[in-house]
């Protein structure tokens, strides 16, 4: 085991933008989530997850880990896939706004978003390879609870479609 651990955590935001990093900073702490699948044709699957974010980078930055279904022994989730992945979410001051990139190295899953407060919700839009729209939205937060929306919009298509919807909450204890 090497120190990577010891340098990437951080106890808390740094203090130069401790405000604006509160956006996700929020969020830091263990989940646990009901995720719901939804496919194009309807059809809706339902699997437990967990969520774990953490200040990092001297504070400047969140990290994250989702995992749907849970580690232990899960079968495959119809129509999302599993997911075990990281997102890293950086404050830009230059834009206002935080940079995101999610990463699913099992899915080979990789995107990138911009993140911004929309009222009293959270919005990142970004555009995956192929030229599609995603629009991944935290809604309902409080503070033990978030309802996450994840979103795609196919450069031919005039609506947006849901593909996932996570009702999170904080563990006690």
């Amino acid at each position: 085991m090497t120190d990577l651990a010891k340098f990437l955590h951080a106890d808390g935001p740094h203090l130069e933008h401790a405000a604006a990093l509160q956006l996700y900073g929020r969020f830091v702490g263990d989940w646990d989530a009901e995720i719901t699948a939804h496919g194009p044709d309807g059809a809706r699957h339902v699997a437990p997850g967990e969520i774990h974010f953490g200040w990092v980078l001297e504070g400047r930055a969140v990290q994250d880990v989702w995992m749907i279904p849970r580690r232990a022994g899960a079968p495959a989730f119809p129509i999302a896939g599993n997911w075990y992945g990281t997102t890293l979410r950086v404050y830009d001051p230059t834009i206002t706004a935080w940079r995101i990139s999610w990463f699913d190295p099992g899915r080979s899953v990789f995107r990138r978003q911009i993140g911004r407060p929309r009222g009293p919700d959270i919005v990142q839009e970004g555009t995956t390879d192929s030229g599609d729209l995603t629009r991944w939205s935290f809604t309902e937060i409080t503070d033990d609870s978030f309802h996450w929306l994840g979103e795609v919009k196919p450069a031919a298509a005039p609506d947006w479609r849901l593909n996932v919807d996570v009702r999170a909450r904080r563990r006690k204890g």
